[in-house]
């Protein structure tokens, strides 16, 4: 696979994880002081997002192939690195703190005591992979900008 693929693929895949991930910052506003059944009803708006998995997948291996094509390149390839990292931390972020949220309101079809906590938990985690995933979009831009030159 070309140099140029795999850049078009890395691009792709992450642009199309921010998509969602600023849909989740953009409701925020909106959504954090929605009583419990409010906030429950909405929740159920991400049923089947489960699968945009595979989008976060792509963006994962392309950006990891990316940045092994680029390797000789120095800044290339701590711009390609540095968004491979924060696509990385986008999962970490999940699997840490909005995972465990799901798991205790099972996927946000029952208000746990602590639904206030948790609810805060779950926005600021997905606002915060919107950020490093906006952060992965930006510098795969650069890159290939810098390429250019």
């Amino acid at each position: 696979m070309g140099l140029n693929t795999m850049r078009f693929m890395s691009l792709l895949f992450t642009a199309l994880a921010l998509a969602p991930a600023l849909a989740h910052v953009l409701e925020l506003p909106n959504k954090i002081n929605l009583s419990g059944e409010d906030y429950l009803t909405v929740q159920q708006i991400y049923r089947g997002w489960a699968l945009l998995g595979i989008v976060v997948v792509g963006a994962i291996l392309s950006t990891l192939v990316l940045t092994i094509m680029v390797r000789k390149e120095p800044e290339i390839f701590t711009l390609t690195l540095i968004s491979f990292l924060c696509i990385v931390g986008t999962q970490v972020v999940f699997w840490v703190f909005t995972y465990p949220v799901n798991q205790k309101a099972n996927n946000w079809t029952l208000l746990p005591e602590n639904w206030l906590e948790l609810r805060n938990q779950w926005e600021y985690s997905h606002a915060t992979g919107a950020g490093l995933d906006l952060i992965a979009l930006i510098t795969l831009i650069l890159s290939v900008v810098a390429r250019a030159e």
